[in-house]
Order: structure tokens, then C-alpha cells, then sequence
């Protein structure tokens, strides 16, 4: 069965102190238009640090 054209896109979010990418998700595109920025643990800086979404 064929599936419906999802809002939900698949985005990498990166370390805004060292700028590796280290996690991805999903996120509705519709509802969130906006990056997303979350607080995230980054196993090269050893710290909670600001992660934001990268194209």
C-alpha cells in the first residue's frame, strides 16, 4: 500500500562549540518550521552543550 506524502523530514542536529553532527531525528516540518535547538550531551566536548539543526 502506498504511502501519503509525509510532513515529517529526517534532520541532523550539530554541537554549536566543536560543530560535529552527533544525533539526528525527525521533526513535522509543518509544525516547526523554524530550526530546531536542543540541549544535548557531545561526547567530543564531555559537556551539555546547545545543539542546532544543520541542512
Amino acid at each position: 500500500m502506498a504511502r501519503k506524502a509525509e510532513a515529517r523530514i529526517i534532520i541532523h542536529l550539530a554541537c554549536t562549540e566543536c560543530k560535529e553532527r552527533t544525533y539526528t531525528t525527525t521533526k513535522n516540518k509543518k509544525n516547526d518550521p523554524q530550526r530546531l535547538e536542543l540541549r544535548k550531551y557531545c561526547p567530543r566536548c564531555r559537556a551539555h552543550t546547545l545543539h542546532r539543526e544543520v541542512k
